[in-house]
């Protein structure tokens, strides 16, 4: 049988109807189809397999040896293509679905807990493996492909990519215990004249905002180490090596109120924030699943985080 010349799924359908009825007619009948077209379908068949599949006789339709053999093969091939079918009817629903995440690890621990076991009780067939790291890796993954969808902070400039906006996060100031701004209850520009700046290490969004700022405010960058994590950051300034500012999820739930081992003050009246979104491939065409996380995420922050964070879009 050469390459070019391999059997339909309609030749399996309509062989392993005539096996299960029997004789041509009845299978015709079940098929819709006239007689002779289901005959002809069976010797086109019988033609590319180069083997007798039915005895024509009294009796009816009887297979063969050959035909038995196929007819245990067609039907699994059959399920296997029905099974195929359905799979992607729920995909195309949002219903079920494994998917490749990328989060920020700037608030991606912080948040998706909440959205992941909430997504989990409402549609319990839907999958997501999750990664976090830089926004500057992650949106490599998510052109190469090895991702499917990102969420990070914006801006994210590309024609190639669709944007969700869901909700914006304010920054804190933190400050070490004995610094002298630490007992304020607001900050503005000018109590950050001359003061050392740590920023996260290029690769993160907060990296270029907090740069831009430290121009805006006259302040001096720390160039001789950028922290790789916001832990590190918070550390060297709770050794007075400088000030930061340090997301809201991540101050919540990693610095105490009272005991922290930083001060974390208001700044600009709580003005100063970064917008988080959803980001995936224009070609994915959006799949309901997308649809489903997003109106998650903004669910787990109306219910949960309200407090701190602010709905967009």
């Amino acid at each position: 049988m050469s390459r070019d010349m391999l059997p339909t799924l309609r030749q399996l359908q309509y062989f392993r109807a005539l096996a299960d009825a029997g004789n041509f007619r009845k299978a015709a009948e079940s098929l819709g189809i006239s007689q002779p077209s289901l005959s002809q379908q069976i010797a086109n068949l019988e033609k590319v397999l180069r083997v007798a599949l039915i005895e024509r006789g009294r009796a009816g339709a009887i297979l063969t040896a050959a035909g038995r053999e196929v007819l245990s093969r067609s039907v699994g091939i059959l399920e296997d293509v029905k099974s195929v079918v359905g799979i992607a009817e729920q995909v195309g629903s949002g219903a079920l679905g494994t998917y490749r995440l990328g989060a920020s690890a700037t608030f991606g621990p912080y948040l998706l807990p909440s959205v992941v076991r909430q997504l989990h009780s409402d549609h319990p067939t839907l999958r997501l493996f999750i990664r976090d790291g830089r926004p500057s890796d992650l949106l490599e993954d998510l052109f190469s492909g090895r991702l499917d969808l990102v969420l990070s902070q914006l801006p994210v400039l590309s024609s190639e990519l669709n944007v969700i906006r869901l909700f914006r996060e304010p920054l804190f100031l933190a400050v070490s215990r004995d610094h002298r701004l630490a007992a304020r209850k607001n900050v503005e520009d000018m109590d950050l004249a001359g003061e050392t700046l740590l920023v996260l290490s290029n690769g993160f969004s907060l990296h270029a905002q907090l740069v831009e700022l430290a121009q805006t405010l006259g302040a001096t960058l720390q160039r001789d180490y950028e922290g790789s994590s916001l832990d590190a950051l918070r550390q060297m300034v709770a050794m007075n090596m400088g000030v930061t500012l340090l997301p809201a999820l991540y101050a919540q739930s990693e610095v105490g109120p009272n005991d922290g081992d930083v001060a974390l003050i208001p700044f600009r009246q709580g003005r100063v924030s970064r917008s988080i979104g959803l980001i995936w491939r224009r070609s994915s065409r959006n799949p309901p699943a997308f649809d489903a996380f997003s109106d998650q995420i903004r669910t787990v922050v109306r219910t949960k985080f309200s407090d701190i964070l602010h709905l967009e879009g």
